[in-house]
């Protein structure tokens, strides 16, 4: 019988993150000598930061004689080549792992990705950056991995009861990712990184039957009886399955457009826009860490901010979004015209900039001025301002921009800081640009902010505009059993493009839960 000790163990970071020392450590505190039939496994991994003495904490579990095996799930793909077909629209994280669990389950997937594969999708990108040409079908949102492979990678989300979270990151390690993102307690993998592991996922499903259309656009659905057949694409071609799973991403706005068009049942919802703020990284690290000075054994940290602001006697909340320490911020327009910024990190997150999204929730209210869009409200809201910080930046990718202290006291900024935006910044009134009630609680709350953390409201610290793709603005809206949208048969809206999920392991989760249901559907 497998023998094993659990203990919890506080260590400083220089021990903690070196093999073996953390040996050492780990059987000094139950008082073994070292031996090698002792085996060392953590489990959880956390930093404490309370205190200028930073820790981290190690749950661990020793195990003697043997050790078991990493991984908890076994995972067997079969060969679908000859199988019935499944069509998965948008190679996201949704759409991928939606195509590994029907290779589990005996079902030939085929992806529909209106983008380029990962590799062709960076030039696409240095264009963006470089040239501020947008190409509509890939870019930072459109292509292989979706928007989320270029992003910080965080696989770190509340979301546990949607479906296996342990299943998913395990799968990410079998295809490239580190043993570490199973035991941290914010895992990321870093914008670096996650382009081959993208590619690796990819040729599992390839080896094992399944099919991916690149620049493949879907322009229509195939539907008799309330029941999907399949899809048409923008060539005009045809491709029919027993079930349809839409996992286009938060952006697809003319997947929207085409739903609304054919009286297909969708929904204005919640979401949140405002702005990026870019910090230098070592004053967040110089507060975070209590002014100790941060080594190599310390990640560059991150924050979390929320604050409740009163404008017009409504109280809303505003929060940071999508935190990227040691990161860069990038334009993530999917149309010419507009602008978006969104960040991202590289696996070492070594970027002497820090940014991260400060948003203002958004509410029927506040869509009230575009209730004549009905349930595209919200997108005509994120579009209007989009098309607007474009033209208040130049017409250019150079994004409107103004140091904070200018903003909060409505002052427009003769000059600009250093920053990570590659396309570059526009000096811009950004409080006279953003509407009142999200530039009102903007101030309101980067007061509070400076408050939480010194040093933070400063004008060292510039917000870039806008920030405006936090989540989708709309609900396709499915049955909570069979996860089949509620007046289509066989389509399975999925992930957050429909308004279920927000990030990479969540978008994961809701795509295998998404196969699984039309698995089910398929034998009834």
């Amino acid at each position: 019988m497998l023998q094993s000790k659990l203990l919890t163990i506080s260590l400083p970071p220089e021990i903690a993150f070196e093999e073996k020392l953390f040996r050492r450590e780990v059987l000094n505190s139950i008082g073994l000598k070292d031996t090698e039939d002792i085996f060392i496994r953590p489990l959880k991994r956390s930093i404490d930061a309370r205190k200028k003495n930073i820790k981290v904490v190690v749950e661990t579990e020793v195990f003697f004689g043997e050790i078991p095996e990493l991984f908890a799930n076994t995972y067997e793909y079969k060969n679908v080549s000859n199988s019935s077909p499944a069509i998965i629209v948008g190679a996201g994280p949704a759409g991928l792992f939606a195509a590994l669990r029907l290779l589990e389950l005996g079902i030939k997937p085929i992806i529909i990705e209106r983008g380029k594969d990962v590799r062709a999708r960076r030039r696409d990108l240095a264009a963006i950056n470089k040239d501020h040409i947008v190409n509509p079908e890939s870019n930072y949102c459109f292509g292989e991995g979706g928007a989320g492979t270029y992003s910080d990678g965080k696989l770190y989300t509340r979301s546990k009861k949607r479906g296996d979270l342990r299943r998913v990151l395990e799968i990410l390690v079998k295809h490239g990712a580190k043993e570490s993102i199973l035991i941290d307690t914010h895992p990321h993998i870093g914008t670096n990184k996650l382009p081959e592991l993208v590619a690796q996922l990819r040729e599992t499903i390839l080896e094992h039957g399944g099919e991916i259309h690149f620049n493949t656009r879907v322009d229509d659905f195939i539907i008799k009886d309330n029941v999907i057949k399949g899809v048409i694409t923008h060539e005009g071609n045809k491709i029919e399955g027993i079930g349809v799973i839409l996992a286009t991403g938060h952006s697809a706005r003319d997947i929207f457009e085409l739903l609304h068009r054919k009286n297909i049942l969708i929904e204005s919802k919640p979401f949140a826009m405002g702005v990026r703020v870019e910090h230098q990284q070592s004053m967040i690290d110089f507060v975070q860490y209590h002014g100790a000075v941060r080594t190599e054994y310390l990640p560059a940290s991150s924050y979390s901010l929320v604050s409740q602001v009163n404008y017009n006697g409504v109280e809303k909340g505003v929060f940071s979004f999508c935190m990227c320490p040691g990161g860069f911020i990038v334009p993530s327009a999917t149309a010419p015209g507009e602008i978006v910024v969104n960040g991202m990190s590289p696996s070492k997150r070594d970027s002497k900039f820090a940014n991260s999204g400060i948003v203002v929730s958004i509410d029927a209210e506040d869509l009230a001025p575009y209730q004549k869009f009905g349930p595209l409200a919200g997108m005509e809201m994120q579009r209007e301002l989009e098309q607007l910080a474009f033209h208040t930046g130049g017409g250019t990718q150079s994004a409107p921009a103004q140091r904070m202290m200018d903003f909060v006291n409505s002052k427009k900024s003769s000059t600009l800081l250093e920053t990570s935006y590659i396309p570059g910044l526009t000096p811009s009134a950004l409080h006279e640009m953003l509407p009142p009630n999200i530039s009102y609680r903007l101030q309101g709350a980067f007061k509070v902010f400076g408050q939480k953390i010194k040093g933070y409201l400063s004008n060292e610290a510039q917000i870039v505009g806008v920030e405006s793709r936090t989540s989708s603005p709309v609900r396709i809206p499915r049955n909570p059993e069979t996860l089949e949208h509620v007046q289509i048969k066989r389509l399975f809206p999925c992930a957050e493009g429909a308004g279920y999920a927000g990030g990479i392991v969540s978008a994961a989760m809701d795509g295998e839960r998404c196969a699984e249901a039309l698995f089910r559907n398929s034998k009834s």
